[in-house]
């Protein structure tokens, strides 16, 4: 008897170590996250900035097109992997070392048939310049670009966050800035698409260590064409759920290039750069859910998912909603900063820095979702963008019927992505609720207070005259932080969530 009660008292005790386990495992990816988007801000403004100034908002939209396209292709070629290798690691008992090498082989295959295609048809990366020199050749970076996110994915599978940061946050930045400085006095025509090219490469190489390092080499692999068909297949609808929510994110500028100039593509293009800066802290925060996500499906804790989607969605909310309002606020300084012409893409920044914040929910909702109900997930996501899409031709051809000029236009497609994923986000955590018989729920009412707080503050600084604009970057921006952080720790945050700012002491 005494045994029973022994042995129901440590079940009840290792139940909470584990959930604390998960939040503090949690927590370590997100101030990875938070301290990389620091990073990734300081180097990605340079690049912006050498872009803007140096090759001109024509260059720049050329380049971003083509990007767009090269990017796309990558996405589909990892076939679900970045989150789908989670659980393919969890539910084997093959070594891991031939699991992770078996998705770099699928991802290679994928990525070489995505590009031959992009060589055979260039047009479809540069549909309104003509095509010279080695511009076909770009499509060849679509390995590496697809190669580092799911090596990447398998460092994260181990709480590696920090190779993302490196990748992602410091190397492929810096890179793509000093090289658009560098080519710069090659041509000012193809500097920003070699000075890509570069830093995808470095980021591929600084992906692979690491990898390795954490599996190893894969001796005794073998290649079966069947085992990797198989996984292709299995991750098909993940990776179509990945496609349609990385889709949704360019589908503004696909659409928009069909009614305005390069040089709007190339305002617009910087506006969701900045805008794309705190996307970064919720899509990596993908691979650290998985296997938390995964071994609590095999355990059949549903409401320990329910506890960390939630906490996770409202840590990823908080962050964005501060990053969005103190990049928003005093938008037009912070995109004056690339060039006086960039100015007008604010109305842009503005609608693309809150469609971060609505979507938090549907992401953290979505990483649970392609585990439990991948195909309704799919569903949901194809809606989604059909509604994106119907809503950026109404807005944008409304727009030009009312005689607005090209970057009221531009602003149009910006407010359609914003609603959809509204939409979406309200629809996939409802429906994950529903599935674990418990609520999701990542908002709090001090994220209202904060905000408000904030507004003050920023509209403070933005109500100096123009040729102040610098106290707005350089004390408003930390100032809207400052002010928001402290709302948000003093009321908003509980001891969980305290927890992503507490270390863990040394095991003993």
């Amino acid at each position: 008897m005494t045994r029973q009660g022994d042995d129901s008292s440590l079940a009840a005790d290792a139940a909470p170590s584990a959930s604390q386990d998960d939040i503090a495992a949690l927590a370590r990816g997100g101030r990875t996250n938070i301290f990389g988007f620091l990073l990734r801000l300081a180097a990605r403004l340079p690049f912006l900035f050498i872009a803007g100034r140096w090759y001109g908002a024509e260059a720049l939209g050329r380049f971003a097109y083509a990007v767009l396209v090269v990017e796309f292709v990558a996405q589909l070629a990892t076939l679900g992997l970045k989150r789908g290798l989670a659980g393919a690691l969890a539910q084997t008992k093959r070594p891991h070392a031939h699991v992770v090498t078996d998705a770099m082989a699928v991802t290679l295959i994928a990525s070489m048939l995505g590009a031959a295609l992009l060589i055979a048809v260039p047009q479809a990366m540069f549909p309104n310049s003509g095509i010279n020199g080695m511009d076909r050749l770009l499509a060849l970076i679509v390995i590496a670009v697809a190669g580092s996110d799911v090596a990447l994915a398998a460092c994260a599978y181990r709480f590696d966050i920090g190779a993302t940061v490196r990748a992602r946050s410091i190397i492929e930045p810096w890179v793509i800035s000093i090289g658009a400085f560098a080519f710069a006095f090659y041509s000012t025509r193809d500097g920003l698409i070699l000075s890509y090219v570069v830093s995808m490469i470095a980021a591929l190489v600084a992906s692979i260590i690491p990898m390795t390092r954490h599996y190893g080499i894969p001796y005794g692999w073998r290649p079966d064409f069947g085992r990797l068909w198989r996984l292709a297949r299995r991750n098909l609808p993940l990776a179509a759920a990945d496609g349609v929510e990385w889709g949704s994110r360019r589908l503004d500028m696909a659409i928009l290039g069909l009614f305005v100039s390069p040089a709007v593509i190339g305002i617009y293009y910087v506006a969701q750069q900045v805008a794309s800066l705190p996307q970064k802290l919720k899509t990596s925060f993908d691979p650290i859910l998985g296997p938390v996500i995964t071994r609590n499906l095999k355990e059949g804790n549903l409401s320990a998912i329910a506890k960390q989607v939630s906490q996770v969605g409202f840590w990823i909310i908080a962050a964005q909603a501060g990053i969005a309002l103190a990049l928003g606020l005093p938008g037009e300084a912070v995109m004056g900063l690339v060039g006086p012409h960039f100015v007008g893409g604010t109305g842009a920044l503005a609608f693309l820095l809150l469609a971060e914040v609505v979507a938090a929910t549907a992401v953290v909702s979505e990483s649970a979702l392609v585990y439990i109900a991948r195909h309704r997930n799919l569903m949901i996501s194809l809606f989604m963008i059909g509604l994106q899409t119907a809503l950026s031709f109404v807005l944008i051809l409304f727009a030009r019927q009312m005689g607005w000029t090209d970057m009221v236009v531009a602003a149009a497609p910006a407010l359609a992505l914003t609603i959809a994923l509204g939409v979406g986000a309200l629809v996939k955590a409802r429906l994950l609720s529903h599935l674990l018989g418990a609520p999701i729920n990542a908002w709090r009412w001090a994220l209202l207070g904060a905000s408000g707080i904030a507004c003050i503050v920023g509209g403070a600084f933005v109500a100096l005259p123009r040729q102040f604009e610098w106290v707005e970057l350089v004390f408003g921006i930390p100032a809207i932080l400052g002010v928001y952080g402290l709302v948000i720790w003093r009321w908003g945050f509980g001891s969980d969530d305290r927890a992503l700012f507490r270390r863990e002491k040394a095991a003993a």
